[in-house]
C-alpha cells in the first residue's frame, strides 16, 4: 500500500522539464523568504502602533501596487519576453525590503510596501508566461502546480521561520531575510537559466494584437471578476485571521506561523497527486466551483465561540483544500486560452485579479472588524463564498 501510493507521488513528479524544475526552485527560494505578507498586519498593528483601519490601508496599498505590477510585468512580457522581467523584480524587490526596516511613518511605509508591490508582482506573468512556455499542453496544469507545489513547499516554511524571528529577534529581521532570498533567487535565474534570444516574444501585427486583446474578451472578464472575488476571500488567510487569532483567540506568534505554515505543508503533500489525478479534466468551472464551496465551511469554523486549536486547524485545511481544487484550474483557464503572443496581457489581467483582492482584502476586513467586530467579516465571507460556488457552477453550465 505504501509502495503504490509511493509511486504514485512519483509519477505525479515525472515527465516535466528541467526549465520548468529551474523556476520551481527559484520560485521555492523566493517563497521560503516570504514572511513579510503574513505578518505585516501585526507588524503595522504591535511595533508600529498602527490601528486596524491604518493597518488595512497599508495593506491595500500593497494591493494596488500589485495590480499595477502585473498589468506591466504583462505588457513588458509581451514585449521583451519574461527572463529580464523575472530579474530586475527580484533585484529590485530585495532592495525595497532592505529599505523597510528602516521606516516608521505611516505615510512613507505605504507609499514603500505600493512601490515594493508594484516591482515585485511584474514577476507574476512572466512567470507564467515562462511555465507556459517549457510546459507541454498535456503536462500544463501539473507544470502549474509544481510551481504552487514549490511555492507552498517555501511558504511552509516561511511563516515558521518568521514566526519564530518575530517572537525572538523582532518583525523587522523578517524584511531582511526576505530581501536576501530575493537576491540568492535573482543569483540563480541568472547562472543556471541564461537568457537566449528565443525568450523574445514574435512580433505580431497591431491589428491582430488589438483582435486577440484580453481586455474585449467579456467571457474571460467575468472569469476575472469573479477571481478577484475569490481571492478576496481566501486572502483573509493573512489579511485578517492572523489578527483574529492573536487579539481573540490569544495565540501566540510562533501559534499562528506554525498554522499558516501548515496550509503550505498540506498542498506540499497532496496538491501533485491531486492534480495528477485529475489532469484529464478540462471542466476547470466545475473544479474551481467545489473550491469555493469549502471555504463556507472553512469561514463557519471561525464562528464556533470555541477559541480552541481544533477548530484553527480544521480552518486551515478547509482552506487548503478550496485552494487546491481551484487555483490549479484558475492559472490553466488563464493560461490556455489566449493565443501565445496574448499571454502576456492575460495573465496580467489574472494577476491583477488577485491585486485586487489584496486591497478588498485587508482593507475591507479589518475596517468591518474594527467598526462591528471580526464576526461580521467572516459571515460576509460566507456569504461571497456561497456567490462564488453559484458562480462558477453557473460558468461551467455554458
Amino acid at each position: 500500500m505504501f509502495s503504490k501510493a509511493l509511486n504514485i507521488y512519483k509519477e505525479s513528479f515525472s515527465g516535466l522539464s528541467h526549465s520548468v524544475w529551474l523556476l520551481c526552485l527559484i520560485m521555492f527560494i523566493n517563497r521560503a523568504g516570504a514572511m513579510v505578507l503574513p505578518f505585516m498586519t501585526l507588524y503595522l498593528t504591535d511595533d508600529l502602533h498602527f490601528t486596524k483601519t491604518s493597518a488595512g490601508w497599508v495593506m491595500g496599498a500593497y494591493g494596488a501596487g500589485s495590480i499595477l505590477g502585473a498589468y506591466i510585468g504583462g505588457q513588458l512580457t509581451d514585449r521583451f519576453g519574461y527572463y529580464y522581467i523575472q530579474f530586475y523584480s527580484l533585484v529590485l524587490g530585495s532592495l525595497l525590503l532592505f529599505l523597510l526596516v528602516f521606516l516608521e511613518g505611516f505615510y512613507v511605509i505605504t507609499a514603500t510596501v505600493f512601490i515594493f508591490a508594484a516591482i515585485s508582482d511584474t514577476l507574476r506573468p512572466a512567470n507564467s508566461v515562462a511555465i507556459a512556455a517549457y510546459a507541454t499542453e498535456e503536462n500544463r496544469t501539473r507544470s502549474f502546480s509544481l510551481m504552487r507545489f514549490a511555492i507552498n513547499l517555501g511558504f511552509s516554511i516561511g511563516p515558521v521561520v518568521g514566526g519564530l524571528v518575530a517572537q525572538w529577534i523582532g518583525y523587522r529581521w523578517v524584511f531582511v531575510i526576505d530581501g536576501v532570498t530575493c537576491l540568492i533567487a535573482a543569483f540563480i535565474l541568472s547562472q543556471y537559466l541564461p537568457y537566449k534570444s528565443s525568450n523574445r516574444p514574435i512580433k505580431q501585427d497591431i491589428k491582430v494584437q488589438d483582435s486577440n486583446s484580453a481586455y474585449k474578451d467579456s467571457e474571460y472578464l467575468t472569469f476575472i471578476i469573479l477571481v478577484a472575488i475569490w481571492a478576496t476571500a481566501f486572502f483573509q488567510l493573512f489579511a485578517s485571521v492572523p489578527l483574529y487569532w492573536q487579539t481573540e483567540w490569544g495565540f501566540s506568534k510562533s501559534t499562528i506561523g506554525m498554522l499558516l505554515g501548515l496550509n503550505g505543508l498540506i498542498i506540499v503533500l497532496f496538491e501533485m497527486p491531486f492534480i495528477k489525478s485529475l489532469e484529464h479534466v478540462r471542466k476547470y468551472m466545475t473544479m474551481i466551483s467545489i473550491g469555493s464551496f469549502f471555504m463556507i465551511f472553512a469561514f463557519l469554523t471561525l464562528l464556533t465561540g470555541w477559541h480552541h486549536i481544533f477548530p484553527a486547524f480544521l480552518f486551515i485545511v478547509l482552506m487548503s483544500f478550496a485552494e487546491m481544487f481551484a487555483m490549479p484550474f484558475m492559472t490553466n483557464y488563464a493560461v490556455s486560452k489566449p493565443s501565445e503572443n496574448r499571454r502576456g496581457q492575460y495573465m496580467a489581467l489574472y494577476s491583477m485579479a488577485y491585486g485586487i483582492a489584496h486591497i478588498l482584502a485587508p482593507v475591507g476586513s479589518l475596517a468591518i472588524a474594527d467598526k462591528f467586530g471580526f464576526q461580521y467579516t467572516y459571515i460576509l465571507m460566507i456569504i461571497m463564498s456561497l456567490g462564488l460556488t453559484i458562480s462558477f457552477f453557473s460558468l461551467s453550465k455554458r
